[in-house]
């Protein structure tokens, strides 16, 4: 996530400043162009890394997916265990 986050924002900033030195000084016009066309430039450019950064978000969403059946199971395992230690137990 970090990596993605610092190529957005060399890419912003690079517009920024090409745009700066091409002649457009005008703040509020800068910065909005410079957005606008980091976004785009982004989504071409970085395909890559977004790709990667959404693959780590998935195995991580899948890891606890598998973490929450696992503790559900030995939950269920418990529970039988202890049925059947009642049924075993004499009951005086």
């Amino acid at each position: 996530m970090a990596r993605y986050t610092a190529l957005r924002l060399m890419i912003f900033f690079g517009l920024l400043c090409a745009l700066w030195l091409v002649g457009l000084r005008e703040r509020w016009w800068l910065l909005a162009v410079s957005a606008v066309g980091s976004m785009a430039v982004s989504y071409f450019v970085l395909q890559g890394p977004r790709a990667q950064f959404s693959a780590s978000i998935a195995r991580r969403i899948d890891d606890r997916a598998a973490r929450a059946d696992r503790a559900q199971d030995r939950a269920t395992d418990e529970s039988v265990e202890d049925a059947e230690a009642d049924e075993d137990s004499p009951r005086g």
